[in-house]
């Protein structure tokens, strides 16, 4: 299903009011003065300042590292449960190489699973933002459009890094994950260009199967949840913003919406090795923007 800013966006420009379908979005952009331009900082020079933003109660918004109109309600109706089976040796060879990867992950973190959801979303955030590449890298050459499959993976890699920010209000990594973190991210972005570059249907395999060990993951972090072992504590106010969700929401529905989430990206990508296993480049399938 795609996300309600999509499907019913509606896009009027008046002035320095931008509707944006049932949303209003008011944005002001103060330029410097002419009085102003002696000064050192580099707005001043340029001329250009940040623009400023207010919700719908005409309130600052205050999130920089993204708008109101990237807000959207997690569509958590979606299947958890769908599951590709392996038909082919390339299947096979994602599946278990995603199964040996959660091994020492499961003994590292164990049922520490805030700590394991930061791990988890640095490493979810890479693939996106590197098939996103190689296909704008791809277009530029071939001078030809993608089908909107660019914006669709980096979509999903912004989605990812949100998840990220969110769970880094939950839980503080201690220095030694931090350092595991800078040293899985680096191996990782590394083997999966590799791969995109020699078979972007196994590199889109792995990121299926990837995200059905997160949905895994996640329905386990909702049973420590459930059953008290993890205080269910009062949801970041940046998820609560991020995801539309009511102001009383717990952690308990931020596990919910970023499963949902990592449901959408299981589909998205195994739909992405489909197209290849049929012989097809992505440009010829229109994308699923949105889709998350």
């Amino acid at each position: 299903m795609l996300s309600s800013r999509f499907t019913s966006a509606i896009l009027k420009q008046i002035g320095t009011r931008t509707v944006i379908g049932p949303a209003t979005v008011f944005m002001e952009r103060t330029m410097s003065s002419t009085a102003q331009s002696s000064s050192n900082s580099p707005t001043d020079y340029w001329n250009i300042t940040p623009t400023k933003v207010n919700d719908l109660d005409g309130n600052h918004w205050k999130w920089s590292c993204f708008r109101p109109m990237d807000c959207y309600a997690a569509d958590i109706s979606i299947d958890m449960d769908k599951h590709h089976v392996p038909t082919s040796k390339l299947d096979k060879i994602a599946l278990r190489t995603i199964k040996i990867l959660r091994f020492p992950t499961d003994i590292f973190f164990q049922k520490r699973y805030g700590c394991r959801a930061m791990m988890l979303e640095t490493v979810a955030a890479v693939p996106g933002m590197v098939a996103g590449l190689f296909l704008h890298l791809k277009s530029l050459r071939r001078f030809e459009h993608s089908g909107g499959w660019i914006k669709t993976l980096l979509e999903e890699a912004e989605n990812e890094r949100m998840h990220l920010m969110t769970f880094m209000e939950v839980s503080q990594p201690k220095w030694y994950e931090r350092a595991l973190v800078i040293t899985v991210q680096g191996m990782f972005f590394n083997a999966y260009l590799a791969a995109y570059l020699a078979s972007p249907k196994l590199a889109h395999r792995l990121v299926g199967y990837l995200e059905e060990e997160a949905i895994h993951s996640y329905t386990e972090f909702l049973k420590e949840l459930d059953n008290g072992n993890i205080e269910n504590v009062p949801a970041p106010a940046i998820a609560i913003d991020y995801w539309n969700l009511p102001a009383d929401s717990t952690l308990r529905d931020v596990v919910v919406s970023v499963r949902a989430d990592e449901a959408h990206h299981r589909d998205v990508n195994h739909f992405a090795s489909d197209i290849y296993c049929r012989g097809q480049e992505l440009k010829e399938i229109s994308a699923p923007l949105g889709y998350h």
